[in-house]
């Protein structure tokens, strides 16, 4: 068969085994399997294998458990705790203040660890409740939750730049850099937003009670504040800091990172063995569930590429686009943007990056500033349903008063401001570019 009718039937299976419920590695891995011995016969299989090993001897794939790692520690080292307690007292007197107080530490702790889960549910236990007691409404309530737990995606060290990076062949420290700029506008917009729909209406975030605001005891309240602040600052300086000051690689970084969210605590009489093994659990189960994911990719990417497949989708949006730079960049957006409806964004990254950046090199476009586009576009799948990461870990927290549709009606703003963010870096280039052209200087 030709290449175009195997390519669109590599589509079609791909499509339809997910919409089945199959999982997405064995449906990659199968028919990666089934196209290459239709098309290249047995030396498909060799070529598989090949993608493999590739993956397995990728050294700086080792950054990836060390940061989940980070991340499930951080969970029990109570930092997010005291932090979120001092700042809602700082801003609790201000209509949405609790809302913005919740994007202040999300933010926070995007930079401490590079998964979504772990913010999310975080601030579920942490915020969602006092936001209710507040009086706030569901769905604003819900959706500020899940739209900070997407920073941690975006804002490094985050372990999808890793996996872009790796797939993209571009630097990971380049796209660490470029990722700062846009994570903290998006940040910055979500918590205007706030600000400013709870101004209009204050009944949707109303401010904290007087008696709470009673609580603040101006002797010690600001050295409170800057205690709390101090632990997840010097993790972000050992981890960022050494990456973009040159000192470390980001796998030596994710080491140091690692070690001091341990040390981190002791320090604060948080550790215990039964963290620190459920912990290690935690990492095992979603490192080897995204490395196996990984390695199915491999396996399809390889083959399909080998069989013309990536030549074939060039053309055809090339073709389309009759090579207009934004129609062509119109159509890959849409393209993520959809596939984030029904796929996760592991396997978006390591399906489309390989076919699309291509691509992107053929239009001349700077390849730093094109992977920040679609990072940026891919913290929208973890808030657009159905296939919504952020909304399923923060109904497994959420009291029981809230419903599935309260969260969906929650997300949907913030996805409109993710939309708007993805539009000012493509019209901006220089929101990404210009942090890793500092740091090479």
């Amino acid at each position: 068969m030709s290449p175009q009718i195997m390519t669109i039937l590599s589509f079609v299976g791909l499509i339809a085994g997910i919409l089945m419920g199959m999982p997405i590695s064995t449906v990659l891995m199968s028919i990666g399997a089934l196209v290459g011995l239709a098309t290249l016969g047995p030396l498909s299989l060799d070529m598989m294998v090949r993608g493999v090993f590739a993956v397995m001897s990728n050294d700086t794939l080792v950054a990836l458990p060390l940061f989940v790692f980070m991340g499930c520690m951080l969970q029990s080292s109570g930092i997010a705790d005291r932090l979120f307690h001092n700042l809602r007292l700082a801003l609790g007197s201000l209509r949405g203040g609790l809302g913005i107080v919740t994007i202040l530490i999300s933010t926070i702790l995007a930079a401490t660890t590079g998964i979504i889960g772990t913010a999310v549910i975080m601030m579920g236990v942490l915020a969602l409740p006092k936001m209710l007691e507040s009086k706030y409404n569901k769905a604003l309530a819900t959706g500020i939750i899940c739209a900070g737990g997407t920073l941690g995606i975006l804002i490094p060290p985050s372990i999808m730049l890793i996996l872009y990076g790796l797939s993209a062949g571009v630097s990971i420290v380049s796209l660490f850099a470029a990722a700062v700029v846009p994570g903290l506008l998006l940040s910055a917009m979500y918590m205007t937003y706030i600000a400013v729909v709870c101004y209009l209406r204050p009944e949707l975030g109303p401010p904290c009670r007087d008696d709470e605001i009673a609580q603040i005891n101006p002797a010690t309240f600001v050295s409170e504040l800057v205690i709390s602040l101090v632990p997840p600052l010097a993790l972000i300086f050992g981890v960022l800091g050494t990456i973009f000051f040159g000192v470390a690689t980001p796998t030596e970084a994710a080491g140091i990172g690692a070690l001091c969210t341990v040390l981190l605590c002791v320090a604060m009489r948080k550790f215990t063995w039964r963290s620190l093994r459920e912990a290690a659990q935690q990492t095992v189960q979603v490192s080897s569930t995204i490395l196996w994911l990984m390695v199915c990719a491999q396996m399809f990417t390889s083959v399909f590429l080998a069989m013309g497949g990536g030549e074939v989708i060039k053309d055809a949006i090339l073709g389309i686009a009759g090579g207009n730079p934004i129609v062509v960049m119109i159509i890959m957006m849409a393209s993520v943007f959809l596939l984030g409806q029904i796929i996760c964004w592991v396997g978006i990254l390591l399906i489309v990056v390989p076919i699309f950046t291509p691509i992107a090199i053929t239009m001349g476009w700077d390849p730093i500033w094109f992977g920040m586009l679609i990072c940026v576009n891919l913290q929208m799948s973890f808030l657009s349903p159905p296939f919504a990461y952020a909304i399923f870990y923060l109904k497994q927290v959420a009291p029981p008063e809230v419903q599935l549709q309260d969260l969906y009606r929650g997300v949907w703003p913030f996805i409109g401001l993710q939309a708007l963010g993805l539009l000012l870096v493509a019209l901006f280039p220089e929101l990404a570019l210009w942090l890793p052209r500092l740091l090479i200087r």
